[in-house]
């Protein structure tokens, strides 16, 4: 097995948004498409290691969330199969409710940031269940329900490697700072221990973070990571307890992660950080959560 990182440069910045291609044999998968407005770079990566599109038969997607499966429509279209959670499929043939929710989110930057996202059609795609693998050539590749995130959440398995889609959060530049992928409206902090715990106990001998690239430090990452996860949880919390309106909480949490931030990474790094996981964005998922489910 070789994996290949392909840096789908998210807004004209290396090391944000990822996909993986892996050869086994003869056959190719690619792990998480990135959304529609890098294809063009995912394409151009693809052929730079020697393979052309038609070589993709095998598409894997951890979410819907459009940095993570914007484009696999357009593969599904181009004739390749795409493996997804079952709550996570049929937004793939009809993206119509995710497009909306999304632009009511981004506004006028939707295009710029996501670019085309494509319907994928209905027999191009296929539902895994967890624990269900699909074999490519001599690999096996298997999904492991993974909400925290999203309820429609896999990490999938390839040997003793995981790609773990958002649910082991963004690390850039192999930093000491992990940042906490909370966006709405699915954020679920206990189910998020609880696939984290599952992860750790698994003892794989790397994770391929979408976000960005492999991390060796398994046990120490999947550790600390879940207790960013209680953390910020617990700041959010808090803050409405006191009272504070969301644009408060919003506020007080882009102070707070800054802060942590800044112990260990440059404002460069913060900078892409907040590109690809905007806090604004992470404290509406985080509260949103609290509210739904009062203490």
């Amino acid at each position: 097995m070789r994996i290949h990182t392909l840096d789908l440069r998210f807004q004209g910045k290396p090391g944000i948004i990822a996909a993986f291609l892996i050869e086994a044999g003869k056959d190719l998968a690619l792990i998480e498409t990135g959304p529609g407005s890098t294809l063009p770079v995912l394409q151009e990566e693809i052929r730079k290691r020697g393979f052309s599109m038609e070589n993709v038969r095998h598409v894997f997607v951890t979410h819907v969330h459009l940095d993570h499966a914007g484009a696999a429509g357009w593969w599904a279209q181009q004739g390749a199969t795409v493996f997804a959670h079952g709550r996570a499929a049929p937004h793939l043939i009809d993206p119509g409710k995710l497009l909306d929710s999304s632009r009511r989110v981004y506004g006028d930057k939707m295009d710029s940031l996501w670019g085309e996202t494509l319907a994928a059609p209905e027999d191009k795609v296929v539902v895994l269940k967890d624990g269900e693998a699909v074999k490519i050539g001599k690999l096996k590749i298997a999904a492991l329900d993974t909400p925290g995130h999203a309820r429609h959440h896999h990490a999938f398995v390839c040997e003793d490697v995981c790609f773990t889609g958002d649910v082991a959060g963004m690390r850039l530049e192999q930093s000491g700072y992990f940042s906490v992928t909370a966006a709405p409206p699915q954020f679920d902090p206990v189910a998020y221990s609880d696939s984290l715990a599952r992860l750790e106990s698994l003892k794989f001998s790397k994770l391929y973070l979408t976000h960005f690239d492999a991390v060796s430090d398994v046990s120490q990452h999947l550790a600390h990571y879940a207790s960013r996860v209680e953390q910020v949880y617990d700041f959010v919390r808090e803050q409405m307890d006191a009272g504070n309106d969301h644009e408060a909480v919003k506020k007080a949490y882009a102070d707070f992660e800054h802060a942590a931030a800044m112990r260990s990474i440059s404002h460069d790094l913060w900078q892409k950080y907040e590109l690809g996981n905007p806090t604004a964005m992470c404290a509406d998922g985080i509260a949103l959560y609290c509210e739904k489910n009062p203490v």
